[in-house]
């Protein structure tokens, strides 16, 4: 598959280029995950060795003053809440329903445009090598009950305020870029 070949993952493509007119100063990590798009038939499976798309989401509280994050068992941090694609090329799919699988939450609205993008390694754990994860990230939103549920990939959650975040030391860096583009909406 070639880069010129645009029917090959549509609708990422399309969501590509639509994050890249609003966001112009990222890209060289937007060129990034467009080549990565057609590189290969399985980058939605996690069996990709090299590594594969994976699906996040800032997930929000009806009054969008604060952000759902968990403190990731596998790898001991707070991030947002995402996961693997498994085959599915709707990451935006991916995003509500990594976020309702490991929140609990229901009656959550997903934005259909990418929110950020951020490519990271992932450490060797048994027999699986380090691979990179290229996470694509959505806004969804909580739009019913806030009270979640701790799934087994969580040691915790916890609703963090977003202007809080922006100067948190502790907080990832990739946690700090998406809460100041949030404040910034």
């Amino acid at each position: 598959m070639n880069n010129s070949d645009q029917s090959w993952h549509p609708k990422l493509a399309v969501q590509l280029v639509r994050y890249q007119e609003i966001h112009v100063g990222e890209t060289s990590e937007i060129e990034l995950f467009q080549r990565f798009m057609y590189s290969s038939a399985d980058i939605f499976l996690r069996s990709h060795s090299p590594g594969h798309f994976t699906g996040s989401c800032w997930l929000v509280s009806k009054d969008g003053q604060r952000v759902l994050l968990t403190h990731h068992k596998k790898l001991n941090r707070w991030l947002q809440l995402g996961g693997h694609a498994d085959g599915d090329s709707d990451l935006a799919h991916v995003a509500l329903r990594e976020a309702e699988e490991e929140s609990g939450l229901t009656d959550l609205i997903v934005e259909p445009e990418i929110f950020d993008l951020e490519r990271h390694p992932i450490p060797a754990r048994g027999s699986e090598p380090e691979h990179y994860h290229h996470d694509v990230r959505f806004v969804v939103h909580a739009n019913g009950s806030e009270d979640f549920i701790v799934s087994d990939e969580s040691h915790a959650l916890e609703w963090r305020v977003i202007s809080e975040l922006v100067d948190d030391d502790e907080a990832e860096e990739s946690i700090r870029r998406m809460a100041r583009k949030w404040l910034k909406r």
